[in-house]
């Protein structure tokens, strides 16, 4: 989320919807982004003002996609944000934020369209473009749901090593909601290959991470997840 400080905060805000269960932020990162698209409205064209509007409507797609998970019901826009963000960025040569845009591509066809195949060669072209510009979050969300995806079709191995991939970055960039949401992904792994105490171990270690980060959200899947297993 570049070229505008309330893209930044809007982008905190979704975290705040997602991780910390939150889902009042949202209407503020409405807020946000409305400003944001008032002034772009009375700017002329550049590389600037294009960082901005792929920002924009990267940032539009992302609370689009929290309101998703909140209420299970598909906007027909998401999508269409997430391309038009990914073509924009492509054409201004941003690397960074091309690998971003495709992320949330595959994570639409993966999460709302319940497709993962659909959703496989977004989420592999994400992580090449990252991988080639450093981005080393956007490597991580990539890994976690090709792990998803890998986990659904029943290739636990394959699973577990694009999970623990994604664990091992996100330790390294101190992102500890993540952790803990991919130790639940790792646990019931676990539970699956008849490994129970593992998997009470790590959700032990996601619990801890969770309430530590303020990841509301995330402290009440490893509640469900201890259910499950």
């Amino acid at each position: 989320m570049r070229g505008d400080v309330r893209l930044e905060r809007a982008g905190a805000l979704y975290e705040q919807a997602v991780f910390g269960g939150d889902a009042s932020a949202l209407t503020e990162a409405d807020r946000e982004l409305d400003g944001v698209e008032a002034d772009l409205a009375t700017v002329g064209t550049g590389q600037d003002v294009g960082v901005v509007q792929a920002g924009l409507a990267l940032a539009r797609g992302r609370i689009a996609h929290a309101r998703f998970l909140e209420h299970h019901e598909e906007d027909p826009r998401e999508l269409d944000l997430f391309e038009r963000a990914a073509d924009l960025y492509r054409r201004l040569g941003d690397e960074r934020g091309e690998g971003e845009a495709l992320f949330w591509i595959g994570c639409f066809h993966q999460v709302v369209r319940q497709d993962d195949e659909a959703a496989g060669p977004a989420l592999r072209r994400s992580y090449e473009v990252a991988a080639k510009a450093g981005d080393r979050l956007i490597m991580s969300y990539a890994l976690r749901h090709l792990g998803i995806a890998e986990h659904g079709a029943g290739r636990l191995e394959a699973a577990r090593e694009r999970l623990e991939e994604s664990v091992r970055l996100r330790r390294e960039l101190g992102f500890d909601a993540g952790v803990a949401a991919n130790l639940v992904g790792l646990a019931y792994i676990a539970a699956t290959e008849d490994r129970r105490d593992d998997a009470l171990r790590l959700l032990d270690e996601a619990a801890g991470l969770a309430e530590a980060s303020g990841a509301l959200g995330i402290a009440r899947q490893v509640e469900q997840a201890r259910t499950a297993v």
